[in-house]
């Protein structure tokens, strides 16, 4: 054991947050601490380093425990550079090595065994603390986290707050600590930063516990679960999947053991009523002390709602939503991406990736028109209505109450609908008239997203739609969108959100080159991860060759057979006049069944027939233009 909570309780203003929490760590172990927000994470963390003292229970640590916390938020005073902010981690080191030099100076005329002693001891000291490569660790490390060799000589007061957090990760890593505490590590990391930082904790000998909301980090870092609900603490062995699956069969197995006992309660509290004062009173007063003495199995806590994303159907587009064609983007001086080649059919989810900076929410204001392509075309389809999440939730009014900013897309809606709707997004009660100004980002973004959801928008357009949301605020987010019937386009780093939902992936890369892959995160990080191991070992041409390739390869059709000019004409010439027709269709099958619907056709039978064969004709005419559609269009 390294460290033990026995029995923990904690309140604030008279709330109860931990309520009787009990887990240890060993050596070895790699601990993710999920629950929802509020439910006591970082209270657990501050307790385990001092910072807050719990009301009862005991802390148990080993002698001489060194604890190193990365908490959320970190800050530098400034007046050092990045690069010394980082080797600081060393100061022990430091002083090995200051001592020595003394030493050093000491021997040109002092010989004395006392002298050579205490180098030699020093010097052992200095290899164990790696102190002839805490340099080049500490330089690997500020790679890993995206400081490049040019930031290194910058002054931390002038690092943005991502970047001091990055830094304190950084510090964090190089210390001597013997157990990382690690709260929301991956914040202020892009992918391939977190990637990094998987592989560096995959491979550390550390123990470590580590709060995220990121899943796929979870997955891929943790070999054991430890939940807080209900301010107590279950554990479960394995990453983060497989604890979803344990905890379910867990509360399937304490639902059943509940109900088996409450029948058994049941039946001998109807036999001590009927009993206590008859024949039997012997036997009804030792069920009552049994009864008493029971280990009552708790009732199974409710599944607080991450929130009901339930997505209004939507009017439908046409086939083909959206088409880019040797699209640039960017601004005059700094191209962002260029020849991005990619067609979006109507139901389909596209989920764009890169690292910061890249050009992913230019490219999504980029097909929203806010700002200029430089080269190439953006085609929409037909019917098309777009809806936009922005990552910095710009779109509220921080003036209004909750149930005004709602009121912003939907004027004449009276107030209980618009109540019942919030609801769904947790705002209860008089949440409705806080000021948006005084809501949690969680509860921004929640309120952005019933925005947009209650618009009825056939297009969702997405810049980090998980970002301000809890793990039970994802899973219902994914669900719904999972059931959405029109069209998504997302900007995410959450990766276990992209594998959910998205089926085609743009990724951005440095020096504006795009790749299009057909897939979810999971298979196209796997496709590029072999792609490049593969350029790595065949030489200096196959990785020539990589960089030089605009999206991935798809396996060539051997059935195909490339069509000549007039042929192409001819066929583009046909998809046109079937987008133009299928919306003329469409809405005439409208009209037909706003007729039907009339409440005077029911008397009228052959009014009434003549509107059912027309109803029935538009029908099958509007799927055969669609069948021809996607049929022509693999010709091209």
């Amino acid at each position: 054991m390294l460290f033990r909570l026995a029995d923990i309780r904690k309140s604030f203003g008279g709330t109860e947050i931990l309520r009787g929490v009990s887990f240890q760590v060993n050596p070895g172990e790699k601990v993710g601490l999920v629950g929802r927000n509020g439910a006591g994470k970082t209270t657990a963390f501050r307790i385990i380093t001092g910072q807050e003292s719990p009301d009862s229970g005991d802390l148990v640590k080993i002698n001489g425990l060194r604890l190193g916390l990365l908490d959320q938020h970190v800050d530098f005073g400034g007046g050092e550079t990045v690069h010394t902010a980082a080797l600081s981690a060393f100061k022990e080191v430091h002083d090995i090595e200051a001592r020595m030099r003394e030493l050093e100076k000491l021997m040109e005329t002092d010989h004395s065994a006392t002298v050579l002693d205490e180098y030699a001891d020093l010097q052992s000291a200095f290899e164990q603390a790696d102190g002839f490569t805490y340099a080049a660790r500490a330089e690997a490390i500020l790679f890993g986290l995206g400081f490049t060799t040019e930031m290194w000589s910058m002054d931390t007061a002038k690092l943005s707050g991502g970047q001091k957090n990055r830094l304190g990760m950084a510090r964090l890593l190089l210390s001597a600590s013997d157990v990382l505490l690690l709260d929301e590590p991956t914040n202020h990391l892009d992918v391939s930063a977190v990637e990094w930082l998987e592989e560096f904790l995959r491979e550390s000998d550390k123990p470590y516990v580590v709060v995220s909301h990121d899943r796929y980090f979870l997955d891929r870092t943790t070999n054991r679960i430890v939940e807080l609900e209900s301010g107590k603490a279950v554990t479960y062995k394995g990453n983060y999947s497989e604890y979803l699956k344990e905890r379910e069969l867990r509360r399937e197995q304490q639902q059943r053991e509940y109900e088996n006992q409450q029948a058994v309660i049941s039946k001998t509290q109807d036999f001590i009523r009927k009993n206590l004062a008859g024949q039997k009173t012997k036997q009804a007063k030792s069920r009552r002390i049994m009864l008493e003495r029971m280990d009552k199995i708790e009732a199974l806590p409710s599944e607080k709602s991450g929130g009901q994303f339930g997505l209004k159907r939507v009017e439908r587009t046409g086939n083909n939503v959206l088409t880019t064609d040797k699209l640039k983007i960017g601004y005059r001086e700094n191209v962002l991406g260029d020849n991005i080649n990619f067609s979006l059919l109507r139901g389909e989810a596209l989920g764009i990736i890169g690292p910061n900076g890249t050009g992913k929410t230019t490219l999504l204001k980029t097909l929203l028109g806010d700002v200029a392509p430089l080269d190439g075309e953006i085609l929409w389809g037909t019917k098309v209505n777009v809806g936009y999440y922005a990552q910095n939730l710009e779109e509220l009014e921080p003036r209004n109450e909750v149930i005004q900013e709602l009121r912003r897309v939907a004027p004449m809606a009276d107030n209980g609908e618009l109540r019942s709707f919030l609801a769904r997004f947790l705002f209860m009660g008089d949440d409705v008239f806080k000021k948006v100004s005084d809501l949690s980002g969680g509860e921004k973004g929640r309120l952005a997203l019933a925005k947009l959801i209650y618009s009825r928008k056939n297009i969702l357009i997405l810049d980090e739609p998980t970002n301000h949301l809890d793990i039970p605020a994802r899973e219902a987010l994914e669900d719904a969108l999972a059931e959405y019937d029109g069209t998504i386009i997302t900007v995410s780093h959450d990766r276990f959100f992209l594998d959910k939902i998205v089926s085609r992936i743009v990724a951005f890369e440095v020096g504006a080159k795009v790749r299009v892959y057909n897939g979810n995160y999971t298979e196209y990080h796997d496709w590029l991860t072999e792609k490049r191991r593969s350029a790595a070992t065949s030489g200096g041409n196959d990785a020539r060759r990589d960089r030089l390739e605009p999206e991935a390869p798809t396996e060539a059709d051997p059935t195909r057979t490339e069509l000549s000019k007039n042929q192409r004409e001819q066929i583009e010439k046909r998809i046109s006049a079937i987008e133009a027709e299928i919306p003329r269709l469409e809405d005439e099958l409208r009209e037909v069944q706003t007729e039907m619907g009339a409440p005077d056709i029911a008397a009228d039978f052959t009014r009434l027939r003549k509107a059912q064969g027309r109803h029935d004709k538009l029908e099958a005419q509007i799927k055969d233009l669609y069948a021809e559609w996607e049929t022509i269009t693999e010709k091209l």
